[in-house]
């Protein structure tokens, strides 16, 4: 299913996801083109208020253990992006008509620093609600 236009139902989430930004505990989102969704790394001195910041917004948490269970949409997403590793996390929300939100958390191998990429599983990135979701973050191709 692909996800077109806006539906105002949506605005809760978007509201969440402004929160979410709003406690980020660094500065910068990015857009990356590999995985078509913005990115953003923190220090793991930074970790406790960013678990803080993507509970606002990604409420449910999915390990290697548990992906299985997940929503189709965000098992896709995974694979996509290679799979989930030990200590690695998928985050979610939704999907709320249709559209869900997703988060990857990614430590890195130096143990100093993660990454957390956040998107919108089968939504055009040129399109709405992709659009609204960059303008929330500031984020451009």
């Amino acid at each position: 299913m692909t996800i077109r236009g806006w539906n105002d139902a949506w605005q809760p989430v978007f509201d969440s996801l402004i929160r979410m930004k709003a406690l980020w505990p660094t500065r910068g989102w990015s857009w990356d083109p590999r995985l078509l969704c913005i990115t953003s790394s923190f220090t793991t001195e930074q970790e406790p208020q960013a678990r803080k910041a993507v509970q606002v917004a990604l409420q449910n948490e999915w390990t290697a253990t548990t992906i299985a269970r997940a929503p189709q949409q965000l098992r896709d997403v995974v694979e996509r992006a290679g799979g989930i590793r030990h200590g690695q996390l998928a985050l979610s929300t939704g999907p709320v008509n249709g559209l869900l939100v997703y988060g990857l958390w990614w430590p890195w191998g130096d143990g100093e620093t993660i990454s957390c990429r956040v998107g919108l599983a089968d939504v055009d990135p040129n399109r709405e609600p992709y659009v609204r979701f960059r303008d929330v973050f500031g984020v451009t191709f």
